[in-house]
């Protein structure tokens, strides 16, 4: 398993659970292009492209940050396409970029609506739409073409729905990009799936939700490497599923997580949305 020489385009990965899956790949020398839109440091939310594509290249990748707005179109496919002419393709895209708003119908704000939508469904779905056709040359060169979607297992179930609406709306729309996409693209040998936790994650986003204890959390690096098995995966083979961390890791015979936990010796963990 390697993802060495892969050429990998990651929305949102200046931070978080997006840099920590570059990180992964960045030990196997991948080439990997951070768009995101911060490029000044934010004492909220620290981390920057410039510092992300830091990060990579002392790990032993290769790094380009692209400053890009997921809500604009032109900037994305001037992203994509600046990647795929600096790498010579694209082989993985990894949608990570999200946004997140958890109020009832009546407190949520048009502009948070918007924000929502724009990002993880519109963002989704345009980046995907921009990166097909160099996931198509990957595929027809053998380079095991993958789409990764950082979204939920769909679930109808009302729970899910009645206190956060829009924002389940919007990530499940990630994830009915992965239904239809993996029927869409198969024929393509083009791996579309998605990628979920059990629990809640440690990042300065989730920092930022009040009554969050991040005690209960595990680290970005369990996601990083349950993304790095998926990866790795025959394309052809490995596509239209919903996966979650930790089925992913002991599917290879990984099950004492306790490495991945924010205080060690943690058993009560916080279990992520969209999860019974």
């Amino acid at each position: 398993m390697s993802l060495a020489g892969k050429r990998i385009f990651i929305t949102g990965g200046s931070r978080g659970i997006g840099l920590a899956i570059a990180l992964r790949a960045a030990q196997d020398g991948a080439k990997i292009a951070i768009a995101a839109k911060t490029v000044e440091p934010n004492s909220k939310l620290p981390g920057t492209i410039y510092t992300a594509a830091e990060e990579i290249r002392a790990a032993a990748g290769e790094a380009l940050p692209i400053q890009c707005d997921l809500r604009d179109e032109a900037q994305i496919v001037h992203a994509v396409q600046l990647a795929a002419e600096t790498f010579g393709g694209i082989d993985i895209l990894i949608n990570n970029a999200s946004a997140i708003n958890l109020t009832r119908t009546e407190e949520t704000p048009a502009r948070r609506f918007d924000l929502m939508f724009d990002v993880n469904v519109r963002g989704t779905f345009l980046t995907s739409q921009a990166a097909i056709p160099y996931l198509r040359d990957s595929g027809k060169a053998g380079r095991n073409p993958h789409i990764l979607n950082l979204s939920p297992p769909l679930s109808m179930k009302p729970k899910w729905f009645k206190s956060n609406l829009a924002y389940t709306m919007a990530k499940y729309g990630m994830s009915m990009c992965v239904l239809g996409m993996a029927e869409e693209f198969r024929r393509d040998s083009i791996a579309v799936n998605a990628l979920w936790p059990r629990t809640a994650i440690d990042t300065a986003a989730l920092a930022m939700i009040p009554g969050v204890d991040l005690a209960t959390c595990r680290k970005p690096e369990i996601l990083a490497d349950a993304a790095y098995e998926i990866l790795n995966r025959p394309s052809s083979e490995c596509s239209g599923n919903f996966f979650i961390d930790d089925e992913v890791l002991a599917s290879i015979g990984l099950t004492d997580l306790d490495k991945y936990s924010v205080v060690p010796g943690t058993t009560d963990f916080l279990t992520d949305f969209f999860l019974d």
